[in-house]
């Protein structure tokens, strides 16, 4: 095919993968399963008449699928994208790419399609949904053609984006962590420009419809929008009248796509291989011409290495060359000495900690060099964040929770995902790195791993943990929660996080594909939150009763269970991690109902309760089973 043979290999392979099937089946699955719960929701709340009620469900249904669709494709495309390029750089397979005939378009623009093929066709998937949806009235075949396109160019930018920073970073907590933190960091300034808060035009433009061109966000809400305009006069001017609300988002959307692959495509040869593996050959080819030179053994002397050794070895233990008859007959003033400073290594000895899993996470660079500029994204988000919050104190009146969970929750929400993704890449680093199996040889215990995984994980996230906690004490300064909903909330924050950071952990031992253990670890943190604001949407928007509201959900909480096991205990399965599985959907359910109902104390004890038990079910048998797990040992 036109774009290489990395892309054919993965079309030509993708359909004898059972994953595959499985995938398109459980990703349809979900949304006939939010369908069916919509429906029970507002047949079991309100009693339909004529089919007013049938078009306000439609109409509704479509605005809570597309934007939730939107979500989860713009995170998976931008988290594949960015894990597949970077597994082959953790790998070190890329190198043999580079040194094929590929050329540099069919080696990026491959690689990126293979990454988006599953994506792709998840949003082809959801275009038959969608047009039953149509079939409840309230919702045009327009804006459904609309919402898919503005889907799969959002998805395409989005991978683009982690495609790129894969192949410029060098690990793949890296490229992974900084993708998400701008794709966030893009949509909430053009939120923002949208808005107004930059004034109503921005460079002699009008904000709103610049936004609207730059945001998939904006552009989605302007693609579901009705529109009473008929295509007329033609194919070419029927299309253009049809996409007439999106066309600044396609057509901006395409120049970023260009200009992002185009970027890749020149500089993916000179980013790779990376910097610190091209600097370490001058390094020790210099140490090894000044040896050789102080020596007086020629620098092109095949056996110079040998001839260092054997000097070395006679400056540290003379009594051996001594030993030697016929060493002992030549001359010592033939003999060439050898400075012992010249065989040791230079540096600082710096001494490792009784834990040296933890050492090396803490004391090393063990996920890449240059986390500055992830830092300063992040910085930026906060500081957004810290803004919002401040301007809702700033009329005088306290604002509610919900107002209060606009500026938190995203924010709370992307910590958990980047502690998460630490966690899980500190395994698979060590597995494509190849020294999880030096790990497994050594005399290193469970407790040890484990703890010193969690450890660097929240170290090297400190920026990520403090700063919510710092944020949620400043509402709490501000006198937007009693002493009491403080300690809640701080509480609830660390368990959740320790959640994320063991959920990490837990697949990263279990899983040695890199690709399938990020998607499985980021995809659990991402749905538990996803469909926590889900179930929020559909109870509010309809029905207003809370009580009656169980039984459509039972469904929703069972398949979440499901999903919970397969992707924590089919590898290792064992009864507490089944419990904890279905414990835990029934307890968000329950925490749900009570935070619109305002009974906080509850929602603190559903969801550390739940999250509490669920941690130990992994970290137990993570230390006890470690051997077992790990392949250490087969008994």
């Amino acid at each position: 095919m036109f774009i290489g043979p990395v892309f054919t290999r993965e079309v030509t392979i993708s359909p004898r993968r059972a994953r595959t099937f499985v995938g398109r089946a459980v990703y349809g699955g979900i949304l006939l399963l939010l369908t069916a719960t919509a429906w029970l929701v507002m047949t079991g709340t309100q009693l339909i008449v004529d089919t007013g009620d049938f078009s306000r469900f439609g109409s509704a249904l479509f605005r809570l699928i597309a934007p939730l669709q939107l979500m989860m494709i713009l995170f998976f495309s931008a988290v594949l994208a960015a894990g597949g390029a970077a597994r082959e750089k953790e790998r070190k397979t890329l190198v043999l790419l580079l040194l094929t005939r590929m050329t540099n378009s069919e080696l990026v623009l491959g690689k990126l399609l293979a990454s988006l093929l599953e994506v792709i066709i998840f949003v082809l998937i959801s275009v038959p949904l969608l047009i039953l949806i149509a079939l409840f009235g309230g919702v045009s075949y327009p804006q459904i053609f609309r919402a898919a396109l503005v889907t799969l160019f959002s998805a395409l930018l989005c991978g683009s984006v982690g495609s790129c920073i894969a192949l410029w970073r060098e690990s793949t907590f890296q490229a992974i962590s900084l993708t998400v933190l701008l794709i966030v960091l893009w949509l909430a300034v053009w939120q923002l420009v949208g808005g107004g808060f930059f004034g109503a035009r921005l460079a002699g433009l009008d904000a709103a419809r610049l936004a609207g061109a730059m945001s998939p966000w904006r552009a989605l809400f302007a693609a579901i929008s009705p529109d009473a305009s008929a295509a007329s006069g033609g194919l070419l001017s029927g299309l253009a009248a049809l996409t007439a609300p999106i066309a600044g988002f396609l057509a901006a959307s395409s120049v970023l796509i260009a200009a992002v692959n185009l970027l890749a495509i020149l500089r993916v040869r000179v980013w790779n291989p990376s910097r610190e593996a091209r600097q370490t050959v001058p390094e020790d080819d210099t140490w090894r011409k000044s040896a050789s030179r102080a020596q007086n053994v020629p620098a092109d002397n095949p056996y110079d290495n040998l001839t260092d050794n054997l000097f070395a070895l006679e400056a540290e233990h003379p009594d051996l060359v001594a030993a030697n008859p016929a060493e002992s007959a030549v001359p010592a003033s033939d003999k060439v000495k050898i400075d012992p400073a010249l065989s040791a290594a230079g540096g600082k000895v710096r001494p490792v900690w009784n834990n040296p899993i933890i050492w090396r996470e803490i004391r090393t660079h063990a996920y890449g060099r240059r986390n500055l500029i992830i830092s300063a994204v992040y910085l930026l988000l906060a500081a957004m964040s810290f803004i919002a919050v401040h301007s809702l104190y700033a009329g005088g009146a306290a604002p509610g929770a919900a107002r209060l969970a606009g500026p938190l929750v995203p924010l709370f929400i992307l910590s958990f995902l980047l502690v998460n993704a630490q966690a899980v890449t500190s395994l698979t680093a060590e597995r494509d790195g190849g020294t999880f199996v030096l790990l497994l040889v050594s005399d290193i215990s469970p407790k040890e791993f484990v703890w010193g995984k969690l450890g660097g994980a929240f170290y090297n996230m400190r920026l990520a943990v403090v700063i919510p906690f710092l944020l949620c004490a400043y509402v709490w300064f501000l006198g937007g929660m009693s002493a009491l909903h403080a300690f809640f909330l701080f509480t609830g924050l660390a368990v959740l996080y320790f959640f994320s950071a063991m959920v990490g952990v837990h697949i990263g031992m279990q899983y040695e594909n890199t690709r399938s253990s990020l998607a499985t670890s980021l995809g659990v943190i991402f749905f538990l939150f996803v469909g926590i604001g889900t179930c929020i949407w559909m109870m509010l928007a309809f029905s207003g009763s809370f009580e009656s509201q169980l039984q459509p959900f039972l469904a929703f909480m069972l398949g979440g269970g499901i999903g919970l096991y397969l992707a924590l205990g089919l590898r290792n399965p064992s009864s507490a991690i089944a419990l904890a599985s279905f414990i835990l959907p029934p307890a968000t359910f329950y925490a749900i109902t009570c935070f619109l109902l305002g009974q906080y104390h509850w929602v603190y004890l559903a969801m550390t309760g739940a999250s509490l038990f669920t941690i130990i079910a992994m970290l137990i048998p993570a230390i006890d089973e470690f051997d077992t797990v790990t392949g250490r040992t087969t008994e």
